[in-house]
C-alpha cells in the first residue's frame, strides 16, 4: 500500500517530514523501502516552502532488514519486499487523524492511498511543468483513495511522491527536536570526513547548510549518497538530543527539475538548460543583481541574483562571444533564467587597446572621433579605422569549465558539482 502526503505546512511553519514520522509511529505496519522525500517543481509561485511531499510504501515487511531512524525510543526499521498488504480500512482513519492533527491551518494537504504505483508521467510533470489538481484527480478515479482538505492542492505533491521512480537518487537523515544547538565545528570535521555526504557547510560563507532556514520541528538533515554513512555523520556531531529522526530516500541533488530547452521553446515557471553565446556583456542592477544575455537564434536574459553571493563575481567575467550553458529556473517577471550553475564551453579572445592610431603624415596620435567612427588626425585631417589602433589580447582569469552558485544559495534539487563529477 502506498500512501502520499503533501502540503502540511506552511510559510508560518510545520513540515511535512515531521508527519511522515508521525505516521511512521502510529501505523502499526513495517515499512517497505525508505520512507520518500520528493521535491517538485521549485518555480511554482504557490509552492510550500521546500516544495516537498512525501511517501511511505507500508505493509507486513519481509526480506533484508535495515535500521532507518527512531521515533519515541523505538528503532525504525525499512524492509526489502513486501510480505502481505495493509489494510485500507485500517489506515485511512489514523492518516486522517495525523494530518488533521498536523498540517497549518493555512495550508491546503491532502493525502493518497493505493495499491499499485501511480503513472511516472505524474512526477515528471509535477517535477517540472505545472500540473492541475484536476489532471490529477481525473487520473486517481478508480485507481486510489484520496482525500483532501480546503483547497487540497497537497493532492498533486502526494500523487507525484508516489509515481517517483528514482533514477537518480540521495538520502536525508534528518532528525527534529525542540532544543536546537549544535557545534559548528563538529559540523566542518564531519563534512570533511563523510566524503559522500554534501550540502553540510559553506565555506565562503560561514553557513551551517544542515540548519534549515524556517520555523520547523526539524533539527538538522544530513544529505548525501550512503545512508550507512549518514549515520556515522549523525554519530560525529555534537548537538543537544534530537527526538527523533528518519531517513528518506530522496530526489535531492539530482537536477530531476531541468530541461533541455532551446531559446525559444523557454516557459516561466520551468527550470531549464539553455546553451548560447553571450551577447550583452554583464552589468549589476538595482539591488546588486548581474544581469548578461545570451543567444541562439534567439535571446535571453540570465541574472545571478544577490543571494548567490560570490559566483556573481563569476558572471561579470563573461564576454561576449562566450559559448556557456546555463542551468536555471525561469522567472516570469522579469523574464530570465535565475541562474544555478553554469557551464563556460569557449572563451572568446578579448582585446584591449592599448594605443590610439600614429598618423603617417604628421606623426602624431589621433582622436576618436566616437565610439566605432574610427579615428581622425587634428593636424591634418586623415582619418583612420577602429583596427588601425593597437591592441593587445587580454588573459582571462576566467576558464572553460563548471560553476555553480554557493551552498547557502542551493537549491534542493540542484545537483551540486561534488556529485556531477563523481557521475
Amino acid at each position: 500500500m502506498w500512501v502520499g502526503i503533501d502540503d502540511t505546512d506552511s510559510l508560518k511553519g510545520g513540515c511535512t517530514t515531521y508527519v511522515a514520522t508521525e505516521l511512521v509511529d502510529k501505523l502499526k505496519y513495517d515499512l517497505i523501502g525508505f520512507p520518500r522525500l520528493v521535491r517538485l517543481n521549485p518555480n511554482i509561485p504557490w509552492k510550500t516552502r521546500g516544495n516537498g511531499a512525501i511517501a511511505l510504501q507500508i505493509g507486513i515487511g519481509g526480506g533484508k532488514k535495515i535500521e532507518i531512524g527512531e521515533i519515541n525510543g523505538r528503532k525504525i526499521y525499512c524492509y526489502s519486499y513486501k510480505r502481505k498488504e495493509a489494510n485500507l480500512e485500517e489506515i485511512v482513519s489514523i492518516i486522517d487523524e495525523v494530518v488533521s492533527k498536523n498540517a497549518m491551518k493555512d495550508a491546503d494537504p491532502a493525502f493518497v492511498i493505493c495499491q499499485k504505483k501511480l503513472p511516472y508521467w505524474i512526477y515528471k510533470k509535477a517535477v517540472k511543468e505545472i500540473l492541475s489538481k484536476e489532471e490529477v484527480e481525473k487520473e486517481l478515479q478508480e485507481k486510489a483513495f484520496y482525500k483532501y482538505y480546503r483547497k487540497g492542492r497537497g493532492m498533486i505533491g502526494a500523487a507525484a511522491a508516489i509515481a517517483w521512480k528514482p533514477r537518480d537518487r540521495t538520502y536525508e537523515l534528518i532528525t527534529y527536536g525542540s532544543e536546537k544547538w549544535i557545534d559548528k565545528e563538529s559540523v566542518i570535521k564531519m563534512d570533511k570526513s563523510c566524503k559522500s555526504t554534501f550540502n553540510n557547510y559553506d565555506y565562503e560563507n560561514d553557513y551551517l547548510a544542515i540548519l534549515p532556514k524556517a520555523n520547523s520541528p526539524v533539527f538538522y538533515g544530513i544529505r548525501g549518497e550512503n545512508f550507512e554513512e549518514l549515520k556515522k555523520a549523525k554519530e560525529m556531531l555534537v548537538t543537544a538530543k534530537e527526538e527523533r529522526w528518519l531517513i528518506f530516500e530522496t530526489n535531492q541533488a539530482t537536477d530531476e527539475h531541468l530541461q533541455k530547452k532551446k531559446i525559444k521553446d523557454v516557459k516561466p515557471y520551468e527550470s531549464v538548460i539553455v546553451k548560447g553565446i553571450v551577447k550583452k556583456e554583464p552589468h549589476v542592477i538595482k539591488g546588486g543583481h548581474v544581469v548578461f544575455s545570451i543567444y541562439d537564434e534567439n535571446e535571453i536574459d540570465c541574472t545571478a541574483y544577490e543571494p548567490t553571493k560570490q559566483f556573481r563575481n563569476i558572471i561579470k567575467q563573461l564576454r561576449k562571444g562566450d559559448e556557456v550553458i546555463v542551468y536555471g529556473g525561469v522567472r516570469e517577471k522579469p523574464f530570465t533564467i535565475n541562474i544555478e550553475k553554469i557551464e563556460v564551453k569557449r572563451l572568446a579572445e578579448v582585446y584591449e587597446k592599448v594605443e590610439n592610431p600614429v598618423c603617417r603624415k604628421c606623426g602624431k596620435h589621433m582622436k576618436s572621433i566616437g565610439k566605432g567612427k574610427g579615428y581622425r588626425c587634428l593636424i591634418c585631417g586623415t582619418k583612420a579605422d577602429e583596427k588601425d589602433a593597437k591592441y593587445v589580447k587580454v588573459e582571462r582569469d576566467i576558464k572553460p569549465g563548471f560553476y555553480e552558485v554557493p551552498v547557502i544559495a542551493m537549491r534542493h534539487l540542484t545537483k551540486p558539482l561534488k556529485r556531477i563529477k563523481k557521475l
